[in-house]
């Protein structure tokens, strides 16, 4: 009788223990893995990094925060980007793919079509600081803010770089 009053005791804690970390995992903040190299030279692969969910009840996302996101190209993928622009403002942007192209003075050299867009309501623009090698919203577009799932607070590893982002 002793072992199973343990045993019972022992399940109520771990049950317990799963149930806040879940909680803390799922509404207050995680620790993300960093992969690729679109945010480079910021964020390297294999940074550690830690992220929050409470602000955005409290404090809407600004240009420079760095977002953690699902793709809206592969729901079964999360992205690392910063926020370029909010809801209401322009966006300058280059098209990484130009379809036209207008000459300049030299027609040897081409330049690609610069276009304008605005953010619309609900919506951020989101780009990787590398930007020769970042898939974000000049492929796709404005991204919807709930998409977004954290906002990362700090890199922890590796131990040589830790800082506030």
């Amino acid at each position: 009788m002793k072992v199973l009053r343990r045993l019972g005791t022992l399940m109520r804690y771990t049950v317990a223990y799963a149930a806040l970390t879940h909680c803390t995992f799922e509404y207050i903040g995680d620790f993300v893995l960093c992969k690729g190299p679109s945010m480079e030279p910021t964020l390297s692969s294999d940074n550690v990094l830690v992220t929050e969910r409470l602000s955005k009840h409290w404090r809407a996302y600004k240009p420079g925060d760095i977002v953690i996101a699902i793709s809206p190209i592969n729901a079964g993928q999360y992205i690392c980007k910063r926020i370029v622009a909010v809801a209401g403002d322009q966006v300058l942007t280059q098209n990484p793919h130009p379809i036209e192209v207008e000459y300049s003075m030299d027609p040897k050299k081409p330049k690609p079509i610069m276009t304008k867009d605005y953010v619309p309501r609900g919506h951020v623009w989101i780009e990787g600081d590398n930007k020769g090698n970042s898939s974000d919203s000049r492929y796709y577009g404005p991204i919807p803010v709930g998409l977004i799932r954290s906002r990362v607070l700090c890199r922890i590893w590796p131990l040589t770089e830790v800082s506030n982002l």
